[in-house]
């Protein structure tokens, strides 16, 4: 366990330090409220000093804005390539979650937050942290998003290829982008899966949410095996399957990549970006090597049963950016003895892809999200 110290009214103070995304311990810690000016707390994090809050929760809002406000000042210019573009802006991308990252908050034992005008925050960081195990200190940004989550969870994503909606829980990758969805719930399922009907088994790999395990079900597999390598996604896919009523067709289970057995169906929708995720919620978007990826190939022959298909669902973007090209994918399918029978395509939709301020948005507006048929 991690202490962070400081000095507060000539006492000294220490509480747990607790960072989604592995932040050290701050070395420096300063004590600041509503009478610290934005351009002192701006140096003061630039320096690597931690900012501790002790004034008025909107005002602290408002601190967070003007820190972000004065990284953005200084712009990158375009690199000379788009994986160079890519790189430029993963490096500005840190730089000002760090910088952001050193305005903290303390959570009292029970995550009471005892500034003026703040919110209740007990319930949203019992679903993020479990229980409270004493006083923690965490920057602001992080429990901000812990909040975002918890209205996602209270209100659902809108799913239409279920006419329901699914739940994320706090670092699950929530299913706003729906092409990935859509294309699973259109394509045709397997002749092996036409045929056996009730009997069907599918694997649905990194399921996340649960949403493509519960589309699996709702097409008509007869059991839908799920699976995730983090706790928090097997929890979420566990809780929207049981608000689903889809307890006796899905079951999930981890952590792991593969389950036991084989299935006539396996479905994998690994991160498209090779890459080192900053936190839990981009390990839906960036695989160091593409480990999920290239697991997946090699795994599948042998998870398959006769007749039997994978589906790798994956976008182009990072073929865009220049980290993958299309025949290193091809060349790692047929090294692990597969082969594509058919690919099926989709645009994108979400805002980003329309956003010309976006640094990456020559890549983003040419992505396309497939659904690549393999079989042995």
């Amino acid at each position: 366990m991690s202490t962070i110290r400081w000095t507060e009214n000539d006492t000294p103070r220490s509480a747990r330090w607790h960072s989604e995304n592995g932040t050290p311990v701050p070395r420096r810690t300063i004590v600041v409220d509503d009478r610290t000016r934005a351009d002192d707390a701006y140096r003061q994090a630039c320096e690597g000093t931690a900012l501790l809050w002790r004034g008025d929760f909107h005002n602290a809002r408002q601190l967070l804005q003007a820190l972000g406000r004065r990284v953005d000042r200084k712009p990158v210019g375009p690199g000379a390539s788009p994986a160079e573009n890519f790189h430029l802006h993963r490096r500005r991308s840190s730089h000002r979650a760090r910088v952001l990252g050193r305005l903290l908050v303390v959570l009292e034992d029970d995550y009471t937050l005892t500034v003026r005008r703040a919110p209740d925050v007990r319930q949203a960081c019992r679903e993020a942290y479990g229980p409270a195990t004493g006083p923690m200190a965490v920057s602001l940004r992080e429990l901000l998003g812990v909040l975002g989550a918890h209205q996602w969870r209270l209100k659902g994503v809108d799913v239409p290829a279920l006419g329901r909606r699914i739940h994320p829980h706090y670092g699950v990758f929530a299913p706003v982008r729906g092409e990935y969805v859509d294309l699973v719930a259109g394509a045709a399922l397997p002749p092996a899966i036409r045929h056996r009907t009730a009997a069907s088994t599918a694997f649905d790999l990194g399921t996340g949410t649960g949403v493509l395990a519960a589309v699996l079900a709702h097409r008509g597999v007869g059991h839908v095996v799920a699976t995730d390598i983090s706790p928090r996604a097997l929890a979420c896919a566990r809780d929207n399957v049981r608000r689903l009523a889809l307890t006796d067709r899905v079951e999930v289970s981890g952590p792991c990549l593969f389950p036991d057995g084989r299935a006539d169906l396996v479905v994998c929708n690994p991160p498209w970006l090779p890459g080192r995720p900053a936190g839990p919620v981009e390990q839906g978007v960036y695989d160091p090597g593409s480990t999920m990826l290239h697991g997946f190939l090699a795994g599948l022959s042998a998870r398959l049963r006769p007749g039997g298909e994978g589906w790798l669902v994956l976008s182009d973007l990072a073929e865009q950016l220049g980290l993958r090209t299309r025949q290193q994918l091809l060349d790692a399918v047929e090294a692990a003895g597969l082969r594509v029978v058919g690919k099926i395509d989709a645009r994108p939709r979400h805002p980003r892809s329309r956003d010309a301020a976006d640094p990456l948005h020559a890549a983003r507006s040419a992505e396309t999200t497939s659904l690549w048929r393999l079989t042995v």
